[in-house]
C-alpha cells in the first residue's frame, strides 16, 4: 500500500485509516512474543509496519525484530535504532541522516542541535531536538512496499521459499534545499525493512532541479553512533578491538571470496571524536559507523537528472554466537540477492569442439546434469565477433536446449595485460599500469574496455548463452587516467567502474543466465563466487582432495548458503599433480570420483567438474547417475544451511559429516557423513535439532529404511549411533513423528 504524507511544522497530520492500519497490525504480535517465537525458525509473525505518533512527533518502521524511529520536523532524524530481540538501543548520540559535498561545498540533513555527552541520548534531549537551523526541509513522507533492485528472470530451480522483490515496507523522505536559486536540489532517503528478519537497507537519491550540471563530490550515506562492543581505557599492539556487533554491508563491494575483504571500501568502522566520556584514554575505540566510498564518486548530474548511491544493508545480530549469526547472515543473502539459491549442477567442459560438446550435452542429460559452461583453457573466445564464432555457439545452444541444458562459458577480465598499456588501470601512486590487485587490469572505461563489455553483449545476444564464468572480475584498483566521456580521473574511477561491471551483471540477471564470479558481486546479480580453497591443493593426491573438500566447505558456508559457494574436482589435470591427482580414467578411480561427486552433493555444493566428459563406462554412468538422483531427491534440505555446531569438520582419523537443518520442509534435518578409514567403524553422532524444529521426539530413517523415533533432550540434543563400512557414505533423514 502506497501511502504519501505532507509534513506540517506547527502540526504533523497523517492518514487517520493508514494510522489506524498500522496500530492494529502491530497489535497482532503477542506480548511475549520474544520468548514464544525465533525469528529463524518462524519468521511469518515478523512483518514490517510503518507506526507515526503525533503526539512525539515520531515515525517508527519496525517488524517486531528491529525498529528505526524517526524524529519529524524540517528534517527526520533518526533517534531510535532498537534491537527489539534483546530490547537493547543500539543508539548512543544522534547523527546526520547523511553528509555529502556538492560542487565542493558541504552539507548535511539532521538535526541542528545534538546532546553534551555521547555516551547516551535522554529524554530530555529528545525534547529539545530541532532541525529548524536546517536549509534541507522535509516536503514529503512516502511509505510503499519493496521493489525489485533490477530483474531477475527465473529459468531454472531455486529454493522454493525465494521471493523477489522481498517482502517489507519502505519510507522514503523527501526534502528540498530551501533556497532553489543557491541549490535547485532534492534529496530523497529512503529506508526499507525486511519481514521476518532483523535486517534493513537504506539508499539515497539526488536530484537536480536546475539548468546546469551539479557535481556529487563525495557522500555518505550512513552514520550512526553506535553502542561499543567494548570500550577498552587502553589499546596494546597486536590485539584488536571488536567494532559493535551489526553486520553492515553494501552492494558497492568487490575484490574478495569473503564479506569482509569485500566491504573494505565502504564500511567504515571509525573512533568517534565527538565521544568525550568514552573510557578509552586515545578516544579510538571503533563505535562511529560511516558508510561511503572511499574516494569520489565525483559524478556529475545534469539538469532534471538523478544520482543513486550504492545500497547500505544493515543486520542486526541477536547474539556473538558464530552459528546464529551465520544463519542470520545466510538468510539476509536469501532474502536480498535470491539468485543464489539458484544451483545448478555443471559440468566444465575444456574444449570447443563440436563433437566433443555435444558428447558432454548429451551425458550432462543423461546423468541429469543441468548446465554445460565452456571452460578456461576450451578456447572459447567471446571477443570473436565473427559470424563463424557467433553462429557455432547458437548451433550448440540450439543442440542443448533441445536437451534441456543451458550451455555458457568463460571469459578473463582482471588479472590481465592489455596491450597498449593506455587501455590498463594507471596506478594513481606511480602514474603507470601495474600494482593492481592482480598485477595489472583492464581500464574497464577505456576504449579498449568499452569494446570489451559490447563483444559480450553481442555474443549473449547471438548465440543464446544462459551461464558466464568471470574470472577476475574487477577488484576495485583506482584509475588514474581521465577516460572521457566516462571517466574524469581517478577520483570517480572506482564508481564508473563498478557501475560498469554491476550494470553488466544485471543485465545477464534479466535474461536468466547463471553468473558465476570470484569475487563478492552477490547483490549486484552475481550468483555464486568460491568456496574458499587453494587451487594448487587440486593437484595433491586424490585422497588428500577429499578431505580438502570437505574441510573447505565446512569452512565456507558459515557466512555463505551451499549454493553460494563452488567447489573442485580436477576430472582433468589442473595444476599439475599427473595421473595421481587427476580422476581420468573415470572407471580407473570410480571409487574416488564418488567420494568428490558425494563430499560436494552431501553439503548442497556444486562443483567445477572440469574435463571432457562425465562418464567413460555404464558403470561410471550409472554411479554419476545414482547421485545426481540421491541429490535432486533431497535437494531442498541439502540446499539449507549447514549446522556446524552439528557437523564436524574432517580431519581424517575420524567419520565427518554434514547436518542440514530447514524446519520449513518435510524433511527438516539431513545428515550426510563420510567414512574416511579403510575400516569398519561405528560413532555416536552428537547433534542439535533446535534449528530443525523438531521437538521431544524424532523420526530418524538411515539411508532411506525404516523410521525409528527417538527422543530429543531439553537441550534439542541426539546422540545418534551410526554404523559405517569401510569408506562408506551414509545418509540419515529426520522429521517430525506422523
Amino acid at each position: 500500500m502506497h501511502q504519501t504524507f505532507k509534513p506540517s511544522f506547527s502540526r504533523l497530520a497523517l492518514s487517520g485509516s493508514f494510522l489506524l492500519t498500522v496500530v492494529a497490525t502491530w497489535a497482532q504480535l503477542p506480548a511475549n512474543y520474544l520468548l514464544e517465537t525465533d525469528w529463524l525458525l518462524k519468521p511469518s509473525p515478523f512483518v514490517a509496519k510503518s507506526k507515526f505518533d503525533a503526539s512525539n512527533r515520531t515515525l517508527t518502521l519496525s517488524n517486531g525484530l528491529l525498529s528505526r524511529t524517526w524524529h519529524i520536523d524540517e528534517t527526520a532524524t533518526t533517534t531510535s535504532l532498537r534491537n527489539l530481540m534483546s530490547g537493547e538501543e543500539l543508539l548512543r548520540a544522534i547523527r546526520p541522516e547523511l553528509a555529502f559535498e556538492i560542487d565542493g561545498m558541504a552539507y548535511e540533513i539532521g538535526p541542528s542541535n545534538k546532546p553534551a555527552n555521547h555516551a547516551y541520548i535522554s529524554p530530555e534531549f529528545l525534547e529539545t531536538i530541532s532541525s529548524e537551523a536546517s536549509p534541507w526541509q522535509l516536503t514529503s513522507i512516502d511509505v510503499d512496499s519493496p521493489q525489485e533492485r533490477f530483474p531477475w528472470k527465473r529459468t531454472r530451480h531455486h529454493a522454493p521459499t525465494a521471493q523477489w522483490p522481498p517482502q517489507g515496507s519502505t519510507v522514503h523522505f523527501h526534502y528540498d534545499y530551501a533556497d532553489q536559486q543557491a541549490l535547485p536540489m532534492s534529496v530523497s532517503v529512503h529506508y526499507e525493512l525486511f519481514d521476518g528478519m532483523p535486517a534493513l537497507s537504506k539508499w539515497i537519491t539526488f536530484r537536480n532541479n536546475g539548468s546546469t550540471d551539479i557535481n556529487l563530490d563525495t557522500f555518505k550515506a550512513e552514520i550512526l553512533a553506535i553502542v561499543p562492543h567494548e570500550d577498552p581505557v587502553e589499546f596494546r599492539e597486536g590485539v584488536a578491538i571488536t567494532p559493535p556487533n551489526i553486520h553492515v554491508e553494501t552492494d558497492f563491494a568487490f575484490g574478495g571470496f569473503t564479506v569482509k575483504n569485500s566491504q573494505r571500501h565502504s564500511v567504515h568502522w571509525l573512533p568517534d571524536a565527538e565521544w568525550n566520556s568514552q573510557v578509552n584514554w586515545a578516544r579510538q575505540t571503533p563505535c562511529l559507523l560511516e558508510v561511503r566510498p572511499p574516494i569520489g564518486p565525483d559524478q556529475t548530474i545534469p539538469p532534471n537528472g538523478t544520482f543513486d548511491s550504492f545500497r547500505v544493508f544493515e543486520l542486526i545480530y541477536d547474539t556473538t554466537e558464530r552459528e546464529r549469526k551465520g544463519l542470520a547472515l545466510r538468510r539476509l543473502y536469501r532474502t536480498v540477492a535470491p539468485w543464489v539459491t539458484e544451483n545448478p549442477l555443471i559440468l566444465h567442459v575444456v574444449s570447443t569442439n563440436t563433437e566433443t560438446v555435444e558428447n558432454a550435452i548429451d551425458q550432462a542429460t543423461e546423468c541429469g546434469f543441468e548446465m554445460i559452461s565452456l571452460s578456461f583453457g576450451s578456447g572459447l573466445n567471446m571477443e570473436d565477433e565473427s559470424d563463424e564464432n557467433h553462429e557455432k555457439f547458437r548451433r550448440l545452444t540450439a543442440y542443448a536446449e533441445k536437451k534441456g541444458i543451458h550451455l555458457g562459458g568463460y571469459s578473463l577480465l582482471s588479472s590481465r595485460r592489455i596491450k597498449p598499456d593506455s587501455d590498463n588501470i594507471v596506478n594513481p601512486d606511480t602514474g603507470k599500469p601495474g600494482g593492481q590487485t592482480h598485477g595489472f587490469c583492464p581500464a574497464l572505461a577505456s576504449d579498449w574496455g568499452q569494446t570489451y563489455f559490447s563483444r559480450l553483449r553481442s555474443f549473449f545476444d547471438k548465440t543464446g548463452f544462459l551461464q558466464f564464468t568471470h574470472d577476475g572480475s574487477y577488484p576495485g584498483d583506482k584509475d588514474a587516467a581521465p577516460r572521457p566521456p566516462l571517466q574524469k580521473g581517478v577520483k570517480d574511477s572506482q564508481w564508473v567502474q563498478w557501475k560498469i561491471i554491476t550494470e553488466f551483471y544485471q543485465e545477464l540477471r534479466a535474461k536468466g543466465a547463471y553468473v558465476r564470479v570470484p569475487d563478492y558481486y552477490f547483490l549486484s546479480g552475481a550468483n555464486e563466487c568460491g568456496m574458499g580453497y587453494r587451487e594448487v591443493n587440486w593437484s595433491l593426491p586424490r585422497l588428500q582432495q577429499q578431505l580438502h573438500t570437505r574441510q573447505n566447505i565446512y569452512d565456507g558456508t558459515w557466512e555463505k548458503t551451499p549454493s553460494m559457494g563452488w567447489m573442485f574436482v580436477p576430472l582433468t589435470q589442473y595444476h599439475g599433480g599427473g595421473a595421481a591427482a587427476t580422476i581420468e580414467p573415470l572407471h580407473q578411480n570410480l571409487a574416488h570420483y564418488e567420494t568428490m561427486i558425494a563430499s560436494n552433493l552431501g553439503a548442497g555444493v556444486q562443483a567445477v567438474y572440469r574435463g571432457h566428459r562425465l562418464y567413460d563406462t555404464d558403470e561410471t554412468k550409472a554411479a554419476v547417475i545414482r547421485w545426481v538422483r540421491w541429490f535432486k531427491s533431497n535437494r531442498d534440505i541439502l540446499e539449507s544451511d549447514i549446522i556446524h555446531s552439528s557437523s564436524r569438520r574432517a580431519n581424517s582419523r575420524e567419520p565427518d559429516w554434514f547436518f542440514h537443518a530447514n524446519p520449513a520442509l518435510e524433511t527438516k534435518g539431513f545428515l550426510v557423513v563420510y567414512n574416511p578409514l579403510n575400516r569398519e567403524t561405528a560413532v555416536t553422532a552428537p547433534l542439535n535439532l533446535y534449528y530443525t524444529g523438531i521437538k521431544q521426539s524424532v523420526s530418524v530413517s538411515i539411508n532411506g529404511g525404516p523410521s525409528k523415533i527417538y527422543p530429543i533432550d531439553e537441550r534439542h540434543r541426539l546422540g545418534l549411533p551410526i554404523k559405517l563400512a569401510p569408506n562408506e557414505i551414509s545418509s540419515v533423514s529426520f522429521t517430525t513423528i506422523k
